[in-house]
């Protein structure tokens, strides 16, 4: 792998588990518990890398240049955006720690819009979502509307000046549904922003690894193979039926033999995000 995506977790230390194993705030967060720990979570990242001799890809040239020299580097990710609460200066702090992408609520209603997993609060997004998406805007940070609402979706891409992603998830309809996935008419929104979609290797909407190749495949017809990526989320996932980035290989055997070109499974497995990261983050 050239690029591994680490991701810190803004609402890890209130969540709980629900009778149906679906993940909740169980508590409201105590006063400056969110920012300490996604500061601690960001100290971990940083250790890891200094650790490992790895680098920080800011731009997408350094993903390029990580490429040709055999090495990984890492992506910095913030999965909820709870950490900012009301002060929009530690976006500008998660960035130069060298995040480039926040996902803008995770599994705790937060004051940026709504989520999948909880009934609306807020119709969509908020003004403080508007903000927050302004400053990412300006910084050159991706919005990653993974765990968003449709209404919320909507509301960013009527507020953002770039495309935006949706990480990690899939297409209801197939196999299975599930409050964490997204219809046909929401991935569409998002690429026909110019977005995309990451195909979700979840035990929500495959039962197997060929399930989930064929579930690409789906995905692809409904929004056109530019706008789609693969999202593992490996380390955090829900009965994963990929479980190993030495699988990327076979997702490519999989496409191949589904009829897609060599060069169209390469915007798949890479190309696209790529593209995406040197438009917003340069």
């Amino acid at each position: 792998m050239t690029a591994v995506s680490f991701a810190t977790v803004s609402d890890v230390r209130v969540l709980g588990v629900r009778h149906d194993g679906g993940l909740h705030a169980v508590r409201a967060f105590r006063d400056g518990e969110a920012i300490a720990d996604h500061r601690r979570q960001l100290a971990g990242v940083v250790d890891v890398v200094e650790r490992h001799g790895l680098t920080v890809a800011r731009a997408a040239d350094d993903i390029v240049r990580a490429h040709g020299d055999g090495r990984t580097t890492v992506l910095v990710t913030c999965e909820g955006a709870d950490f900012v609460e009301g002060e929009l200066e530690r976006v500008a702090e998660a960035y130069d720690a060298g995040a480039r992408s926040i996902t803008l609520m995770h599994y705790r209603q937060n004051r940026f819009g709504d989520l999948q997993t909880e009934p609306p609060l807020h119709g969509g997004l908020t003004a403080a979502g508007r903000e927050l998406v302004g400053a990412m805007n300006q910084l050159g940070m991706v919005i990653d509307l993974a765990h968003a609402t449709h209404a919320t979706t909507l509301g960013v891409l009527e507020a953002s000046a770039h495309p935006v992603m949706i990480s990690h998830s899939h297409l209801n309809g197939g196999r299975r549904d599930h409050a964490r996935l997204i219809s046909a008419e929401h991935a569409r929104a998002v690429a026909s922003a110019g977005g995309l979609v990451g195909a979700w290797p979840a035990g929500m909407s495959s039962e197997s690894f060929d399930d989930f190749v064929d579930e690409i495949a789906r995905l692809v017809d409904a929004v056109g193979v530019d706008h789609v990526a693969i999202g593992t989320d490996l380390d955090a996932n829900y009965r994963p039926v990929m479980t190993s980035y030495d699988q990327f290989g076979a997702i490519a055997d999989g496409l191949a033999r589904r009829g897609f070109s060599p060069a169209d499974a390469d915007r798949v497995l890479g190309a696209n995000a790529l593209d995406l990261m040197r438009l917003v983050c340069g």
